[in-house]
């Protein structure tokens, strides 16, 4: 069964930091993408972060400067490290993934979701 499951969310002050980790499990042939996403209460998800395989990233531009993406091709892995968080930043963040999954006789490309980590700033 493929899933994703992030880690390292929590409450932080304002300035503080903190380091998401996301990893990808199960019957992978192909890792493609990956980010995060959020949504906070009220607002509609937004993307905030992603990288491809081979390196190219994309960020939100109120997070630019602040969050840096990264990668762990070798274990399936993404990390997001928040620096300066700002109340505004609060909400809940979701690891996003695009695999190649393998079924019986072959594969096929989909789009896969983890359960979302809870993020607050505040003093």
């Amino acid at each position: 069964q493929v899933q994703l499951v992030e880690s390292g969310g929590g409450l932080v002050q304002p300035g503080g930091s903190l380091r998401l980790s996301c990893v990808a499990s199960g019957s992978i042939f192909i890792v493609n993408t990956m980010g995060w996403y959020r949504q906070a209460p009220g607002k509609q998800r937004e993307l905030v972060a992603t990288m491809t395989t081979d390196g190219f990233t994309k960020y939100v531009d109120s997070v630019k400067g602040r969050f840096t993406i990264s990668r762990d091709n070798a274990k399936n892995t993404v990390y997001l490290q928040m620096n300066s968080l700002r109340p505004e930043d609060t909400a809940v963040y979701y690891c996003n993934a695009e695999l190649r999954v393998q079924l019986v006789v072959t594969t096929t490309m989909k789009n896969y979701w983890g359960q979302g980590t809870q993020v607050t700033v505040s003093s």
